[in-house]
């Protein structure tokens, strides 16, 4: 990317801030300019500091950050949103993508997650700002794919087909759901990276992807020594 993303980070909790500033620092071609604990901080930052994306919770004590995401859009704020949240509620989701939100992220975050969204968002405004005329096929490759239905056969035996984020492989996919559909038991990236033949990072990304569209959960399980342990098993 040719220059820094500005980011604002809009989280109540002062735990969870930290730990997004840190896996921001670790991300290439991304600079933090603030950090705001409230939503009245977060208006503020994004006013004085015009950032190019706002990273923002949905849950404060008073209000919500679909409200802050509502008011910028009515203030025609030109900062893109990824909302972070616990939220699981499809209207949530839904209301979320009518404001207009560049990506949706549930908690708990992880790093690997956060940084495909940014790459993501990185690609999108370099293609943006490369462009000049459109075509059909910029725009297609713009707006969010969420789904496209065949029109090669008749509307009675129409098939939705989900268009799968960069970095994930249908093959790939299909294996990790086979791996849990022959067992009940919770299983760490480790051990269903060892089951597909990938690597611990490869399975993490692929796990993850499926607790967003909730074909399995996380579990953080916290034994005596070393860091807590995230395991996964089907929804």
């Amino acid at each position: 990317m040719a220059q820094n993303i500005h980011v604002v980070i809009a989280e109540d909790d002062v735990q969870i801030a930290e730990i997004q500033k840190r896996f921001l620092e670790r991300i290439e071609g991304v600079e933090l300019v603030g950090i705001a604990h409230t939503l009245e901080d977060a208006e503020d930052l994004v006013d004085v500091f015009k950032p190019e994306l706002l990273l923002l919770d949905n849950h404060f004590p008073n209000g919500t950050g679909l409200e802050l995401l509502r008011k910028l859009r009515a203030n025609n704020s030109e900062t893109d949103v990824i909302l972070i949240t616990a939220a699981k509620e499809v209207d949530t989701l839904r209301e979320a993508l009518r404001s207009g939100v560049f990506h949706y992220i549930l908690k708990p975050l992880v790093f690997e997650r956060l940084q495909d969204a940014i790459q993501q968002y990185a690609a999108y405004l370099e293609k943006l700002h490369a462009m000049e005329d459109l075509v059909q096929t910029d725009v297609d490759t713009l707006l969010p794919q969420r789904a496209v239905a065949s029109t090669s056969v008749p509307q009675e035996t129409t098939t939705v087909i989900q268009r799968l984020p960069k970095g994930i492989d249908g093959i790939t996919l299909d294996k990790i759901r086979t791996v849990f559909s022959d067992s009940e038991e919770s299983l760490n990236a480790e051990e269903v990276g060892a089951m597909i033949g990938a690597s611990r990072t490869t399975a993490r990304r692929y796990l993850e992807y499926m607790v967003s569209t909730q074909e399995l959960e996380a579990q953080v399980n916290y034994g005596s020594v070393g860091r807590p342990e995230r395991r996964y098993i089907s929804a």
